[in-house]
């Protein structure tokens, strides 16, 4: 029986990835695995290699798309997706982001629309 735990997944610039530096990782190094966007992709007969911006500042050259994994938008929306839309002024278990949602719409939704 063989086991794979190989993914294949096309990246494009502006994803946001998370990315393990094997080197660092095998050292057993810190700060191996950082939050990444996706700067450039880089095509070769042996495959794609890619430019990373990290969040945190500086830049990654020639990444392998194995050692990628991708940061889906639906994960860093759900907090505001799951917001009550009512907030009763209770806004203790929620998320800054949420909470700025939730301010925008509601104070964009309880004014009459204005004709053109």
């Amino acid at each position: 029986m063989t086991f794979s735990t190989q993914t294949t997944t096309t990246f494009r610039v502006d994803d946001y990835v998370l990315y393990r530096d094997p080197a660092k990782f095998w050292r057993g190094q810190p700060g191996h695995t950082v939050v990444c966007r996706i700067a450039d992709a880089i095509h070769y007969t042996s495959g794609v290699r890619y430019d990373l911006a990290p969040v945190t500042g500086g830049w990654i050259s020639g990444a392998q798309g194995d050692y990628m994994r991708l940061l889906p938008p639906e994960d860093a929306m759900r907090d505001i997706d799951t917001a009550p839309l009512q907030s009763d002024g209770d806004v203790g278990g929620m998320t800054a982001a949420a909470v700025a949602w939730l301010t925008q719409h509601t104070a964009t939704t309880a004014q009459r629309p204005e004709l053109p």
